[in-house]
């Protein structure tokens, strides 16, 4: 069976064994895994891949800039965050079924090569999101599936012999389905949340949604950082409860900008702000500027500096005990933010001036009125916990016969290709699933539990 692009279907019901929902990274991996996993049990399945967009894969495209951050050379369970009814021994097996070397051996067996960057991203060697999209495109119709697009999911209801889809161009009825629809990010590629609601009326629960992986808005009065637009720096962000407790910390390069931060740091620490302000809207974000060192190490390294004569304090944060060295633009606003000037003496400095830099320069306290959104969010935090659905095929535990992966599911991961990885192997997980499943019963006629 051929895949091919149609255009929208006449009204009538077109009859698929397995139809997949959403044709992003984790759909079509989905349908790959199913068209693979048919052929090789030697099942003949009708797999279809829908999707609402006229041209799949957009946001592909977008992501590393264009290039396409493929996949981390180190991922585990840890690198990402889920929700209430999910656990990380979930991710964890899930991962396990389709890790980061067997990515690496697909997307050769495709025809990308891959290479890894300093910070352990994996790359096509191409550096063109293209290379990516058009081998997975190639992979899909190779495997034996039809995309069809644009075709939009608007409804799916469960009848006795399987699930029938409905949209404006038509309807779909299949044996087993697979929801691939994503979250609310870039809503420009075609992502609204709208899979969610279709999962609710098929028996799951959604959990809290907001953007993940997003820039911060700071409040107009932080312009010591508003006013550094375009500089970048290593540092670390934290986010600490009313009472001070370290909630969640992030170490890596942040970007100051026009409307208030940016950078590898700010996004990873951005989903931990939101949650912990919808448990109390108290929580705050702060800015270490000097990585792995605490407010008392640098107080301590301008007591010793004030002990030698003329020593200036922009001088002094070049100085070893400071490393790495501050940007000259940065560690003056810093300093004036504490209300010091940069050219005065270590040893003029009170004592509760001295503290009060060595806050600014360890935890920097940062306004932040919130976010840019979902249209700059690189993914969605929330959606379908994994306690309802079964890790191995990514099946539904309360409407067998559905499954479900990628952004749909509440599972979230850190920038750097993490959530790629994710797209990939719950994507494997589901459409292999649910292709064995019906093979399996194809064996078995009088198995009808799928």
């Amino acid at each position: 069976m051929n895949t091919q692009t149609l255009e929208p279907q006449p009204p009538g019901a077109l009859q698929a064994d397995i139809a997949i929902v959403g044709a992003g990274a984790a759909g079509m991996m989905a349908a790959i895994a199913a068209g693979r996993a048919a052929r090789h049990s030697g099942a003949c399945l009708r797999i279809v891949l829908l999707d609402s967009a006229r041209r799949p894969g957009a946001k592909i495209l977008v992501a590393g800039g264009g290039r396409c951050n493929v996949t981390h050379h180190e991922v585990t369970e840890q690198d990402y965050n889920v929700g209430p009814g999910s656990s990380r021994n979930s991710v964890r097996n899930i991962l396990r079924g389709f890790d980061v070397p067997r990515t690496v051996a697909f997307f050769a067996e495709l025809g990308v090569q891959l290479k890894r960057e300093e910070t352990g991203k994996l790359f096509p060697t191409t550096d063109d999101a293209h290379t990516v999209l058009d081998a997975l495109l190639r992979a899909v119709r190779e495997a034996g599936c039809e995309l069809l697009c644009p075709w939009r999911v608007e409804a799916i209801t469960r009848e006795a012999a399987g699930f029938v889809l409905s949209g404006p161009a038509g309807v779909v009825a299949a044996d087993r389905i697979i929801i691939a629809t994503g979250g609310k990010s870039l809503p420009k590629t075609g992502s609204d949340g709208h899979g969610w609601e279709m999962l609710r009326l098929l028996g799951h629960t959604v959990t809290r949604t907001f953007p993940a992986l997003v820039p911060l808005v700071v409040d107009k009065s932080a312009k010591c950082l508003t006013d550094l637009s375009g500089l970048s720096h290593i540092a670390e962000v934290q986010v600490c409860s009313p009472s001070g407790r370290k909630v969640a910390a992030y170490t890596g390069s942040l970007l100051c900008t026009h409307f208030g931060l940016s950078g590898p740091a700010a996004l990873d620490v951005s989903r931990h702000l939101a949650a912990a302000r919808f448990e109390d809207r108290g929580a705050t974000l702060h800015i270490n500027w000097l990585p792995g060192r605490t407010t008392e190490q640098c107080d301590a390294a301008l007591v010793a500096a004030s002990a030698r004569p003329g020593s200036v304090l922009r001088a002094l944060l070049d100085a070893p005990a400071f490393a790495p060295a501050m940007p000259d633009r940065l560690a003056r606003a810093v300093i004036e933010s504490a209300g010091v000037d940069p050219a005065a003496a270590v040893g003029t400095l009170t004592r509760d001036v001295r503290r009060a830099l060595a806050r600014a320069l360890t935890a920097m306290p940062v306004p932040v009125t919130g976010d840019r959104g979902y249209l700059f969010a690189e993914v969605t935090a929330g959606g379908v916990p994994l306690s309802e659905i079964r890790p191995a095929t990514m099946e539904s535990r309360p409407c067998p016969g559905l499954h479900i992966c990628g952004e749909a599911c509440d599972v979230d991961g850190r920038i750097g290709g993490f959530n790629f990885q994710w797209a990939w192997s719950s994507g494997w997980a589901a459409g292999r699933g649910a292709a064995q499943s019906l093979a399996e019963r194809e064996r078995n006629p009088r198995n009808l539990a799928g």
